[in-house]
């Protein structure tokens, strides 16, 4: 199986109170999402991140890595510059890259952190953006039927498959 996600933000205490995750710690925040992750994900299944791992984590990159099940591809986001550096990526993604366009099983989709108005394929799958509905360009992505928000916080905060990331996306822009 393919997974996506993003934007989990390991080890990042104030984005608890930034985006209203249900968590009264990071510590509880994450082993939830390592439970989450855990829970969906098998050790042979492809899970695509869309970037911002961690962010402000006092545990090494390690710490997190070695615990999470399946065949990791990193897609850099803007927070991942700070932890990349200090980690063999080699010894726990099987790529990492700015950009990537892949096959879903369902169609060509262009896979980054940030959301693009112009990509390859049938989907944009992105992050960044988290939950948020104030973003000057907000309309633009809730009237695409095309592009699906990876982030954890619309998405149960676990990966998902393309067909819970396409349903999942469908109820967040109707609330939105």
């Amino acid at each position: 199986m393919i997974f996506y996600t993003s934007d989990l933000h390991f080890g990042h205490e104030n984005v608890i109170k930034l985006c209203s995750r249900p968590f009264s710690s990071v510590e509880e925040m994450d082993e939830s999402l390592i439970e989450g992750w855990n829970g969906a994900v098998h050790r042979d299944d492809h899970v695509y991140i869309l970037g911002d791992l961690l962010f402000k984590a006092e545990k090494p990159p390690e710490a997190y890595l070695k615990r999470l099940r399946g065949r990791k591809h990193l897609i850099l986001g803007n927070h991942d510059r700070t932890w990349v550096d200090k980690v063999e990526l080699s010894a726990y993604f099987e790529s990492v890259e700015r950009l990537a366009v892949i096959n879903t099983g369902k169609g060509k989709a262009t896979l980054c952190h940030f959301p693009m108005m112009d990509y390859e394929g049938k989907y944009l799958i992105h992050g960044h953006t988290h939950a948020r509905t104030n973003m000057p360009y907000w309309g633009l992505l809730k009237a695409n039927d095309s592009a699906f928000n990876a982030g954890v916080d619309v998405n149960g905060f676990r990966p998902v498959t393309i067909d819970e990331l396409v349903e999942n996306n469908r109820r967040f822009k109707e609330q939105g």
